[in-house]
């Protein structure tokens, strides 16, 4: 049957998709200049996104890739549960609910048609999320290691109001701030993501003013069908075909924390099929969730289907609710990829994430070798630092960059952030000033990257001095088993993460570990390289 609704105008469409756009990209610059943590202010550990009324996601910015996939899970929550009209606002964290771990917050904002988008006609929803460094749980940062279910990670938030039609719930805000160790810290930030919507949803009120509520939701449509159009054609131009892959997530089968036994690690595999225009991920065959937080939600496990998929096929489209039109993640409940209550999910929203895209690429790979990198680095090497005993409670968060993997077309790069993650480093004289850490090496880590026509990119080597008592966890992948090459490429280097004593002894750290130390002791991460991909042989 013939689609009766007329074509966009193409010229109308650009500037609808970069207007929209560029007001998520102006929420995420008000939630950066606003936030008290050093986690959002300078890691710009955070994200924005657009949804038009029926709760389809029209816009993001270019910001981090497992919160946006992730993202339309939480508004869709949220809009079960509430009526939302314009100017009220709710929120979310839970990961059974749409959520990804429980430090990343989701506000969702209903934006109407008058008064900076508080009154008026409904228009959309304006959303941001962002990685809060402390929300409770076992040890600081709400990332232990040794957690093995949710309770252990943190506070729990299903879909609540926080702005209602009565007004802004403080009850609510305070019982968030309460369940932290920096509270005050958790009041600032949550305060920058009122802002970032506020600023989003003024923005967008004023678009509807220039083109017209019907205009505009109109353009909202027709953007995300474009996306489809580009995503599909651009399938239907590969192979048709079905390709296995296999990769290993470095955890104990039983979840265990025993260091030789994350080494051994645990089999991930996937069946994944082009069938014309559109794309098939099967994760049906993944082990069953473990003990240990390394399982993946099912919405983390579709934002690192849907980061692949634009990868491999036209990275330049829109990125909304359309590219997922072109793509079936199965996967089965109560799995390490579709984890269910009770089983504690940190790691898999920052780890298995990135496994998850290694595993993916390493199938496509198959089918489309010219699209294809080698493997990067895999991992997000997250470390928390934190104390709530003597002295001023801190929570201090960082993942640390590494190797990127050769590409068809250039070497990969070095010490940057890959895959599911797109933050900064947190510079040092931000760390120190805000923290009781020095930082006593951050450089290259050289000749990490695996060799080939086009060579992986070095990791990083970072090591930060405790100057109080403290607790520290380390969670980290790609410590046994190097990212794999291509084409011919070698595999990048594995990395590496130590304890440091004062006295200059040494302790070798699993890849995954919660420890407590003393003031002087030193914790050295060593980030892997990334694969290289081709040979020099098959060049000349």
């Amino acid at each position: 049957m013939a689609d009766p609704r007329p074509p966009a105008d193409p010229a109308r469409l650009q500037v609808t998709r970069h207007a929209l756009d560029g007001v998520a990209e102006q929420m995420g610059v008000a939630l950066e200049r606003s936030a008290y943590s050093p986690n959002i202010t300078e890691r710009l550990d955070l994200s924005a996104a657009i949804f038009s009324p029926s709760g389809e996601m029209v816009a993001q910015a270019e910001h981090i890739p497992v919160h946006l996939g992730s993202m339309p899970a939480s508004v869709d929550s949220i809009l079960g549960a509430f009526d939302l009209s314009p100017g009220m606002t709710a929120v979310v964290n839970d990961p059974y609910r749409g959520g990804s771990h429980l430090p990343d917050i989701t506000l969702v904002g209903a934006v109407g048609d008058r008064e900076d988008g508080r009154s008026g006609q409904l228009i959309g929803y304006v959303a941001n999320r962002a990685h809060h460094a402390d929300i409770a749980g076992a040890a600081p940062g709400s990332m232990p290691a040794d957690a093995t279910d949710i309770a252990m990670e943190g506070l729990r938030i299903p879909p609540l109001l926080l702005v209602d039609d009565h007004g802004e719930r403080t009850d609510v805000i305070e019982m968030l701030a309460a369940n932290s160790r920096t509270p005050t810290e958790r009041h600032g930030d949550l305060r920058a993501q009122f802002a970032a919507n506020h600023a989003g949803a003024a923005r967008l009120c004023e678009m509807a003013a220039e083109r017209g509520r019907d205009g505009l939701l109109a353009d909202m449509d027709a953007l995300v069908d474009y996306a489809e159009r580009r995503i599909r054609a651009a399938l239907a131009e590969m192979p048709d075909g079905e390709w296995t892959f296999s990769d290993w997530l470095e955890v104990a089968a039983d979840g265990s924390m025993d260091a030789a036994a994350q080494a051994v690690g645990l089999e991930l595999h996937t069946t994944v099929a082009i069938r014309g225009d559109q794309l098939v991920v099967d994760l049906t065959r993944c082990p069953p969730q473990v003990p240990a937080n390394v399982n993946a939600v099912r919405a983390v496990t579709e934002s690192a289907a849907l980061f692949v998929l634009r990868l491999v096929t036209d990275p330049d489209a829109p990125a909304n609710a359309g590219t997922a039109r072109a793509m079936t993640v199965q996967t089965t409940p109560g799995t390490i990829v579709d984890a269910v209550f009770p089983a504690p999910v940190a790691t898999g929203n920052v780890e298995t994430s990135q496994r998850l895209v290694d595993l993916l690429l390493g199938a496509l790979a198959q089918a489309v070798p010219d699209r294809v990198p080698a493997a990067s680095q895999g991992t997000m090497n997250n470390i928390l630092i934190g104390s709530s005993g003597q002295g001023t409670p801190f929570a201090y968060y960082e993942t640390i960059g590494g190797g990127e993997g050769g590409t068809p077309g250039r070497p990969g790069m070095d010490g940057v952030h890959t895959g599911m993650t797109n933050t900064r480093n947190t510079p040092v004289e931000a760390l120190e000033v805000a923290y009781p850490l020095r930082v006593v090496r951050s450089e290259l880590r050289s000749g990490t990257g695996g060799e080939g026509l086009h060579p992986g990119g070095d990791g990083i080597v970072r090591e930060i001095e405790v100057l109080t008592d403290a607790r520290v966890t380390v969670q980290t992948e790609r410590r046994a088993r190097g990212p794999w090459g291509l084409g011919g490429g070698r595999a990048g280097q594995p990395g590496r993460n130590t304890l440091i004593r004062p006295d200059g002894t040494t302790q070798a750290l699993p890849a995954k570990v919660t420890l407590t130390v003393q003031a002087g002791d030193r914790i050295r991460l060593e980030t892997p390289g990334g694969g290289g991909w081709g040979t020099q042989a098959a060049h000349q």
